[in-house]
């Protein structure tokens, strides 16, 4: 019994790949307190009032929400007018329209959505905005964007 016992808390233990310690990865304060030094998971709970605004592109702020390694939602708000530049990533991105009208291309096709609405942007796949009404959108990223939280 003793040595089943001893496997299995073998089995939990883990080496964290970011900060190189050893934790029993089922142990949540370990593998929070591990994470959370070297910036790969947000707080448990997000309060606006205390996140900062960045500036991401002229006319469009970002506010980062929770995140681990796997999921980050960001709060991207937007001026009339405003262009999210095309681009791609490797993240798989989900966005809902909170507010506002957007011109959204995504692989080539455009459309226009409003609040309410949402995309889905596969892996590598160019896309942008342009806002046509002052809005928000809440996005998804699948992994995190570590880039957003000056990693890598």
């Amino acid at each position: 019994m003793a040595l089943a016992t001893m496997a299995v808390l073998t089995m939990n233990a883990q080496v964290c790949k970011d900060c190189n310690k050893q934790c029993n990865m089922n142990d949540k304060n370990c593998e929070q307190k591990c994470c959370e030094t070297k910036k790969t998971r947000s707080a448990t709970f997000q309060y606006e009032k205390d996140l900062k605004w960045e500036d991401a592109e002229p006319g469009v702020v970002r506010q980062i929400m929770g995140y681990d390694g796997q999921v980050m939602l960001v709060k991207v708000k937007f001026e009339k007018g405003a262009i999210g530049k095309a681009h791609s990533h490797y993240h798989t991105q989900v966005s809902y329209v909170a507010s506002g009208k957007f011109e959204v291309t995504i692989g080539g096709k455009k459309t226009i959505l409003s609040a309410g609405d949402g995309f889905y942007v596969a892996p590598d796949t160019e896309h942008g905005v342009v806002c046509l009404e002052a809005g928000m959108l809440i996005d998804t990223f699948s992994p995190m964007r570590a880039t957003f939280i000056g990693l890598k």
